[in-house]
């Protein structure tokens, strides 16, 4: 029975999609639930799953087409054993047209080889025009998939000419070369692309600034190294920094409602709920998916919450939901070395925190000169909305919390 592929069903915030990879080729086999393709918009890449066993029968939009929600793509064949007279008139023909059986055997040998490795289908037929094995390719994609680019890349690393420069090729790219210089052009992911329209549309549309702090860390490094093992054990999961500086600032917030609060044309729109958004990093981009009713977590919910949802961020599999909404935004840059930063605002949101590095420093403490470990805290606000009063005031406390814990528990 035929049955018509079409993309997910977008939310009202994705106007589009991009067809981001064919996992499957036509008339290949696939069982149930197998990702057939992928589909990336301006947040994540969503998945395409076979709805049942059966065969790509065709292929409508093909890989770098936009497409809209619930949008035709394909047509699927279900049943697993898929009779020539099902497939569509120019599978026939391709069928009718094979080559003769020994080199049809060799075929399947080959794509069998191939299929060891999960290989997206532009890349696999790269690596048959260019004689490479692709088991033989470390693959950068999501789940160590080979991409065309992986595939590109090692054909110029391996040249057996090793005077000829390389000259990689990608989807819609202008190459210039010489004989000791290249160039390449490659167009930005959907992701990156609106990344870098918001990043701009927050500068130009807000009225930024940041206002710097330190905070001493020695009292949580103490309750981590006393309490760190007993945490795992019982509620399995790392007792780490982010579910100390979630929980500061979800009190902080509750001390000055306006930091929590956005701005929606000529009025000030406060929410009574705290969505704690949390950047992470990831290979297609920053993304930053928000735990939702933070204030009403304990410590280690937010840390197994913040666990789980940074797992899915690095393995593409987060959905719109849990990316959508947020009233203030929390970004790590330490944990790449960072030591100061002036994080963008995540716009609607009116403020943004960045951690950074913890580094050892001599400081003052009553009176005498000890080594403790220090972190700048940086917070950036919409100084439409934020007087520099607040704004100080809200980090202070934050940074007060930090350095008596027991005042964080306490709710101080």
């Amino acid at each position: 029975m035929a049955i018509k592929i079409k993309s997910p069903t977008f939310p009202e915030s994705v106007s589009d999609g991009t067809v981001a990879n064919w996992v499957k080729k036509e008339g290949e086999t696939v069982l149930q639930d197998d990702v057939i393709a992928e589909i990336e918009t301006d947040k994540v890449v969503l998945e395409v799953l076979a709805p049942a066993d059966g065969k790509i029968a065709k292929i409508h939009k093909k890989e770098g087409d936009v497409v809209q929600s619930a949008e035709l793509i394909g047509e699927f064949l279900e049943g697993a054993d898929i009779r020539s007279d099902d497939l569509p008139k120019d599978q026939k023909k391709e069928q009718i047209d094979l080559p003769s059986a020994v080199d049809d055997a060799a075929q399947v040998m080959a794509d069998a080889a191939q299929n060891f490795t999960k290989t997206g289908p532009a890349a696999k037929k790269i690596a048959k025009e260019k004689n490479i094995d692709l088991n033989s390719i470390d693959g950068s994609g999501k789940g160590g998939r080979v991409t065309k680019a992986d595939v590109l890349n090692y054909a110029s690393n391996n040249q057996s000419d090793p005077e000829k420069p390389a000259i990689t090729k990608y989807n819609d790219e202008k190459e210039s070369t010489s004989e000791d210089r290249e160039t390449k052009r490659v167009a930005m992911s959907r992701i990156r692309a609106t990344i870098a329209k918001r990043l701009v549309e927050v500068q130009q549309n807000t009225a930024m600034l940041t206002t710097f702090n330190e905070v001493d860390m020695q009292p949580i490094k103490n309750l981590r190294k006393k309490h760190g093992e007993e945490f795992l054990n019982e509620h399995g999961v790392k007792l780490g920094f982010m579910g100390f500086f979630v929980a500061a600032c979800v009190n902080a917030l509750g001390k000055f409602p306006l930091v929590n609060a956005s701005i929606d044309g000529e009025d000030i729109v406060y929410h009574n709920f705290k969505d704690i958004g949390v950047a992470v990093s990831t290979e297609r981009g920053l993304v930053v998916p928000i735990l939702k009713d933070a204030d009403l977590m304990t410590i280690p919910e937010i840390e197994s919450a913040i666990f789980s949802l940074a797992e899915k961020a690095r393995e593409g599999k987060l959905s719109i939901e849990e990316m959508q909404g947020g009233t203030f935004t929390i970004s790590n840059g330490g944990i790449f070395g960072s030591l100061l930063s002036t994080p963008i605002l995540n716009a609607p949101q009116t403020a943004i925190l960045g951690m950074h590095k913890i580094e050892d420093r001599p400081v003052v403490v009553e009176g005498e000169i000890v080594v403790r470990p220090m972190m700048y805290l940086a917070m950036s606000y919409d100084h439409r909305m934020l007087d520099g009063k607040e704004a100080v005031s809200f980090l202070v406390s934050v940074k007060e919390q930090l350095e008596n814990p027991e005042k964080l528990l306490l709710n101080l």
